[in-house]
């Protein structure tokens, strides 16, 4: 199982956002998790890495009327490959909404499944706050229920990264940043990300937490 605490930002992944028709400024995000924990998930550690419960990071945004949660998985990758779809993998977004922060009030839950034809993919969305029953739909499909807006796809990895002046940074112990790098430019992740109204996460005093586990059914691969 992985895990990765985020915040409540009031920032936007382009790529994302588009694909609902949605753009939101504000300040960073804080979120990471590629490749963690390597024995599982690093192909250069495991020679069997579990790519489809490796996540990649958790966004949160929030504009005047919604709130915006976003997970990405199975990434970094050359943007030839395609969405990894694990109908045994289950993936949580946690919401705490009230102290203790650890303790989430809502728990999302996504897991994804075959369709009848080749190559044909759904994704079903449960635990969503004020939706009867689930969300569900075939991928790469803006999905309505209820007030909420949630897709499923193949994204641009939205996190922009120098892993080269990380690196050089880390050996020399001089800071060899460059923000005209990004690793990430050009490599894809597969993802999910949900528009809620901000009036469902009431509760507590306004701030939220929020989170994201994996884990397989019947153990790692």
């Amino acid at each position: 199982m992985r895990t990765l605490i985020g915040w409540l930002v009031g920032a936007g992944v382009l790529a994302m956002l588009a694909a609902l028709g949605l753009l939101v400024s504000g300040a960073a995000n804080h979120a990471a998790d590629h490749l963690d924990p390597p024995g599982r998930t690093d192909p250069a550690i495991d020679s069997t890495p579990d790519v489809p419960a490796d996540i990649a990071d958790v966004f949160a945004w929030y504009g005047p009327d919604t709130v915006k949660l976003a997970l990405t998985f199975a990434g970094p990758s050359v943007g030839s490959q395609p969405a990894v779809y694990d109908r045994d993998v289950l993936y949580k977004v946690l919401v705490s909404t009230a102290p203790p922060d650890d303790t989430p009030e809502i728990v999302i839950r996504t897991r994804f499944g075959a369709g009848t034809r080749p190559n044909e993919y759904g994704v079903r969305f449960e635990g969503v706050p004020g939706v009867t029953g689930s969300i569900e739909g075939p991928v790469e499909t803006t999905l309505e229920k209820d007030g909420v807006k949630a897709r499923a796809g193949l994204f641009d990895d939205p996190f922009y990264f120098d892993l080269r002046g990380f690196r050089e940074t880390r050996s020399t112990g001089s800071i060899r940043f460059n923000n005209q790098r990004d690793f990430f430019a050009g490599q894809n992740d597969t993802g999910f990300i949900l528009e809620i109204p901000r009036s469902r996460f009431a509760g507590g005093n306004g701030t939220i937490n929020v989170w994201a586990t994996t884990a397989r059914f019947g153990g790692q691969k």
